[in-house]
């Protein structure tokens, strides 16, 4: 038997994961080739356990996953690594259910969330926010 290997990628803000999965094999996950469950801070480690909890596969036991995140912050980097365990998963069993799942649970795990950082302007400190005046 062969052992069939699937790449994605997710992006978030300026974070950008890139997922390895490997079928079969000894079921281990690692996030910048630290185990799953060793992740810190705790909220990033249960928003990307669960994507692995609404998708009950048998397959998916026997997958190793790898993924390589770099750029971005703590959540940016977390909704990075989501979004990029479930294309892959999707890739990998490929079924239309598979997707209404994570589409039903959380639209932004399949199609990236677009927003970026709207460019600073000139005569202000920010994008939006301009010198202020005072005539009294």
């Amino acid at each position: 038997m062969s052992m069939k290997v699937v790449q994605a990628s997710g992006k978030r803000k300026s974070a950008i994961a890139r997922v390895v999965l490997k079928h079969p094999s000894k079921g281990q996950i690692k996030i910048n080739n630290v185990p799953l469950n060793l992740y810190k801070p705790e909220i990033a480690r249960l928003r990307i356990q669960e994507v692995l909890e609404i998708v009950n596969h048998p397959k998916l036991e026997k997958c190793d996953i790898n993924v390589r995140v770099k750029g971005g912050g703590i959540s940016g980097q977390t909704d990075a690594v989501r979004m990029a365990i479930a294309k892959s998963i999707h890739k990998f069993i490929g079924t239309k259910t598979i997707e209404r799942t994570f589409r039903d649970y959380d639209d932004s795990l399949l199609s990236g969330d677009s927003r970026r950082t709207e460019p600073k302007k000139f005569g202000g400190k920010k994008a939006r926010a301009r010198r202020q005046k005072s005539f009294r």
